[in-house]
């Protein structure tokens, strides 16, 4: 880890050194004290509704395993095989035991092992001590998370005040509508820091600034998340049907939320946008986007949403030129850390904090 200190005092603080940005042994760091110890997004909870169904995803490069035991739990566990570590599952589906694609070892939904094909004298074995290693399991809204570490906050400890302020929209009966990725050349941390102020948005989104009261823009900072308020001119908004109300009502009602270390929620009137910031390098990152909304869908949905679409992917892709230009300057010999400013970028200030007592940077003596 790199030798320096972190400022909690926003207004003399510095930002990260840019070998945080770059160097593949600080990845390797996140990976283990970040990744493997927080609630990360394993699904969606459509795909299990049912007794049987499974999903198969990976977490901070654990293979897991998500399933709807026989008696309607949810189980998470280890996607390694306890015999020679083949998957015991792979994609998504339904089944009503999981079994090892390479020599055939089944388990069932509760992760115990129930057969071994071919195994009769071997001693000192006994299948109760070679069941699935299990992870935490919880859900909110549409959406199934898994955490790799037995201790820690819980879900509901992290999310803190965001059920409650976003019952109105009802998460819970959303659906999955459409998903989109894009791969950025970028550390997973440009990202998150782009996504954690409005600073830049005069410069760079103009077409949004044109829409936001950018005066009143201002970021609200939790134990483990931060909330922006953006409100739209209300000269420009437009109306909407409201989730909970099937109501028309003006669009400047939106939440925005950023959940440390990786995962946004961005809460329209008629929809929820959910972004996964996802590092596949030390310099390359996967952003995923997944658009959920009710069922049935609207009348007059289906357009407005083509609409949305279409201006998500500008912004977005006005985000990735900049982001991906960021990470070049990083490596510039002549720039290491910067300051912050104290209107517009506590957000990032309070990201790096979260981030240094995680892997362990201590405060400025």
């Amino acid at each position: 880890m790199t030798d320096f200190h972190f400022d909690p005092d926003l207004s003399r603080a510095a930002t990260l050194p840019s070998q945080c940005y770059t160097d593949p042994e600080i990845l390797r760091t996140e990976q283990e004290r970040i990744f493997g110890r927080t609630w990360q997004v394993a699904g969606n909870l459509e795909q299990l509704k049912e007794k049987g169904d499974f999903i198969t995803t990976t977490v901070a490069h654990e293979p897991v395993l998500v399933t709807r035991a026989e008696d309607g739990a949810l189980r998470a566990f280890s996607n390694v095989c306890r015999h020679r570590a083949g998957p015991v599952a792979t994609g998504c589906g339904h089944r009503r035991a999981l079994q090892c694609a390479y020599h055939g070892w089944t388990y069932g939904l509760d992760g115990r092992l129930k057969g071994t094909p071919e195994f009769e004298g071997v001693a000192n074995f006994n299948k109760e001590d070679h069941r699935l290693p299990s992870f935490r399991v919880e859900t909110f809204g549409p959406l199934v998370f898994v955490n790799l570490h037995a201790d820690g906050p819980t879900l509901a400890e992290c999310l803190g005040a965001i059920p409650e302020e976003t019952r109105r929209w009802k998460p819970e009966t959303l659906r999955l509508h459409h998903r989109r990725d894009y791969e950025l050349a970028c550390n997973w941390k440009v990202y998150v820091d782009n996504y954690l102020e409005g600073y830049h948005i005069p410069g760079v989104h103009p077409e949004l600034f044109r829409q936001l009261d950018y005066a009143a823009y201002r970021v609200e900072l939790f134990r483990h998340y931060s909330k922006q308020h953006a409100p739209v001119k209300v000269a420009a908004s437009v109306y909407h049907r409201d989730l909970a109300e099937g109501e028309a009502i003006e669009a400047p009602v939106a939440l925005y939320y950023w959940v440390f270390p990786n995962l946004m929620l961005n809460l329209y009137p008629d929809h929820l946008q959910v972004n996964h910031i996802l590092p596949l390098g030390p310099e390359k990152t996967l952003t995923r986007f997944e658009w959920f909304a009710p069922d049935p869908l609207p009348e007059d949905w289906a357009a407005k949403f083509a609409e949305n679409l279409a201006f998500s992917d500008a912004v977005q892709q006005e985000d990735i030129f900049l982001c991906e230009s960021v990470q070049r300057g990083l490596r510039s010999r002549t720039y290491d850390r910067g300051r912050y400013s104290v209107t517009r970028e506590n957000g990032v200030h309070h990201f790096h904090g979260l981030w240094c007592e995680v892997v362990g940077v201590s405060p400025e003596p």
